[in-house]
């Protein structure tokens, strides 16, 4: 039975639609909280472990399907891609953000002007969407020339190389050449082949260099996806015959804050009250350090507050010059008597030790390892051999797609433990809090739990927005049952993931 079709006998529950869904990390805290989520995500690995713990979903691009098809839905939510906001380089993310921002103007322009006029609105929506449309198949293009070009200069290296050692150079010169093509246009070359060669290695280097440009301009497809949100939000409120979402909740990185606080001036238009807020996950009881950009809408006349923090936030303190390699980990510096404002003093930060503790109570079957180190894939501070390290009794770093290639060391030492010197999967999932006994599927598990949202930070917020007439002493015991209820989720049967267009008996499609 899926956790969509069954039956809650708790007095709240709401209808959620969830874009760019995941593997579920929104989706099984609303469970808890027994709120009806249906997911659409494109990834099928991501579907996989949906299906596997009875997750609601609709496999496909969020742009092929539109509000009007889950008309029943009363709240939507989503964290939409945006990495383009984030890349390195000559701007690229910049401009990105740049391009959003003034689509979300025009956008904005288009609900404020023509309120009562949906073929207007729905007009402008379709030139973005076409402009955007353009954009991807002019890239498209490009790619195909840089992926030529790309071969043609593999082509000329190998013949390159294959000259340089018809010609007697020696192992270490053939190196260098190859390296950066140095070495031959400092000296004279004899050879006109060689020469000629090198030339046009060259030549296709700097197209090379002209396509990756043209390439940033035109920015990458995944920069329209966060623009489905808001339009989603727009299409119920402005189409004829659909009644506007109760609320909206959206996150992603911090980069994105500009693009919510954009969406904020939107939703205020729309008739919605709206909070951004730049989340903290320790400061959640999630056993790991994670920043993310949170908007929050509610319909009505009430104001949003901030989500209290329940936790202390992680301050590493800065590690002494000329300290040994042992000692290069992050301690903790923190007032055990920091309040929130409600009075109450705050709990520690949850170390990942504390939560792999409580994990392997509920699954024995975890490792039981000794006082250990994580060492980062990462480097840290722009060296790439400096990588980070943290402690077993601190918080997590932030985990990622990577998280299965960081070294679990003796603690103090740089020595691997013997056994089990990386996490399972399950206790990644854990570190992301994640229930223990969350069935993991499909392939490329440590991508699809890096990319979901924590799901103790979706607890807080979903109750926050959604339950608002509990506070105090109900709204902080609903969240400590809420987790307790998080941490012994167990799957629901399998359930098939439907495909665009199976819309036949779906409670949110009324069809």
């Amino acid at each position: 039975m899926s956790h969509i079709e069954k039956k809650d006998v708790r007095p709240v529950s709401f209808r959620i639609v969830d874009l760019f869904a995941g593997p579920g990390g929104l989706d099984v805290a609303a469970d808890v909280l027994g709120h009806q989520v249906t997911g659409i995500e494109w990834d099928k690995d991501a579907c996989a472990t949906r299906s596997a713990a009875g997750m609601d979903t609709f496999h496909g691009d969020v742009r092929e399907y539109s509000a009007a098809h889950f008309p029943h839905a009363q709240v939507l939510t989503g964290g939409p891609p945006c990495q383009t906001f984030t890349v390195a380089g000559h701007g690229a993310g910049r401009r990105a953000l740049d391009d959003v921002l003034r689509y979300i103007e025009r956008l904005h322009t288009a609900v404020k002007t023509d309120e009562a006029e949906w073929d207007s609105i729905s007009g402008v929506w379709r030139e973005i969407s076409e402009e955007l449309k353009e954009k991807a198949a002019e890239a498209e293009k490009i790619k195909d020339e840089k992926r030529e070009v790309e071969a043609l200069r593999s082509v000329e290296r190998k013949a390159i190389k294959k000259s340089l050692q018809e010609h007697g150079s020696s192992p270490e010169e053939i190196k260098g050449v190859l390296k950066a093509l140095r070495a031959s246009r400092e000296r004279e070359l004899e050879n006109a082949d060689l020469k000629h060669l090198i030339e046009e290695y060259s030549a296709l280097g700097a197209r090379l260099n002209d396509l990756k440009a043209e390439l940033e301009k035109l920015g990458d497809e995944r920069t329209g996806l966060v623009l489905q949100p808001l339009w989603w939000v727009i299409e119920r409120s402005r189409r004829p015959g659909l009644e506007p979402y109760e609320a909206v909740v959206l996150e992603q990185v911090p980069a994105v804050m500009p693009v919510w606080e954009e969406y904020a001036k939107v939703l205020d238009t729309l008739g919605y009250r709206t909070k951004t807020q730049l989340m903290f996950t320790e400061a959640f009881g999630v056993p790991q350090t994670r920043k993310r950009a949170v908007l929050m809408a509610r319909r009505g006349d009430t104001d949003i507050p901030e989500v209290v923090e329940t936790h202390e936030r992680y301050r590493p303190m800065a590690v002494p010059v000329g300290s040994s390699a042992a000692e290069q980990t992050d301690t903790l510096l923190w007032d055990t008597m920091e309040e929130n404002p409600a009075g109450t003093p705050k709990a520690a930060w949850v170390s990942m030790e504390a939560a792999l503790k409580k994990a392997r109570n509920l699954a024995p079957h975890l490792p039981d390892r000794p006082a250990f180190t994580v060492v980062s894939n990462y480097g840290t501070g722009g060296d790439p051999g400096a990588r980070g390290k943290r402690d077993h009794d601190v918080p997590s770093a932030t985990i990622t797609g990577k998280v299965s290639r960081n070294r679990l060391v003796h603690k103090g030492t740089d020595t691997d433990l013997s056994e089990f010197d990386r996490f399972t999967f399950a206790e990644a999932g854990v570190l992301q809090t994640f229930p223990v006994a969350y069935p993991w599927c499909g392939n490329d598990v440590p991508q699809q739990i890096g990319n979901a949202v924590p799901p103790r930070l979706a607890l807080h917020v979903l109750r926050h927005v959604l339950e608002p007439e509990l506070t105090g002493e109900e709204a902080r015991a609903r969240l400590e049952q809420a987790v307790a209820d998080l941490e012994a989720w167990q799957p629901g049967e399998p359930v098939e993931v439907r495909e665009h267009g199976q819309w036949e008996g779906h409670p949110l499609t009324g069809r």
